[in-house]
């Protein structure tokens, strides 16, 4: 899931209560952009969620009514810190997340691998083809905010 600053903590609570009892999991892509207020909520309402399903509860009462809950329900989530219009984390809500780093991916053997899929026979040599077009496009067009030339 996509998130924005748009997004409010009845939101977040509606998709809590459905991953919760459905035993799901999702990623919050770009969980930062969410508005500071709202974190802070969320952060309450993951607590509750998470503390009822590690004391082994089988349902609950979250926002106002009771749900079941299944021990299988998992959060993600992921951020870019730095980028304009990104929030830090509240202390509260960084406890409930183990951190983990990412690394630059090697975008020749990302694109080898999907011509592959394609069926094409020569995909080292058109993967090395696609990267330089790709890293010569980032650097020499326009860096207007529009255009991304990652993959």
């Amino acid at each position: 899931f996509n998130c924005s600053d748009g997004l409010n903590y009845k939101m977040m609570s509606q998709m809590f209560d459905g991953l919760a009892q459905a035993g799901a999991w999702a990623c919050f892509d770009e969980f930062n952009r969410i508005d500071i207020e709202v974190l802070s909520v969320v952060a309450q309402q993951m607590l509750e969620v998470t503390l009822a399903i590690a004391e082994g509860k089988d349902s609950m009462i979250f926002d106002g009514h009771k749900m079941k809950l299944n021990k299988n329900f998992g959060v993600f989530i992921t951020m870019n810190p730095g980028y304009a219009g990104r929030t830090e984390l509240p202390d509260n809500l960084k406890a409930l997340f183990r951190p983990i780093c990412m690394m630059i991916p090697d975008y020749a053997l990302i694109a080898e691998i999907m011509f592959y899929a394609e069926g094409f026979a020569d995909s080292k040599s058109l993967a090395q083809k696609m990267v330089q077009l790709y890293n010569l496009s980032s650097q020499q067009l326009s860096k207007q905010d529009h255009y991304d030339f990652g993959m």
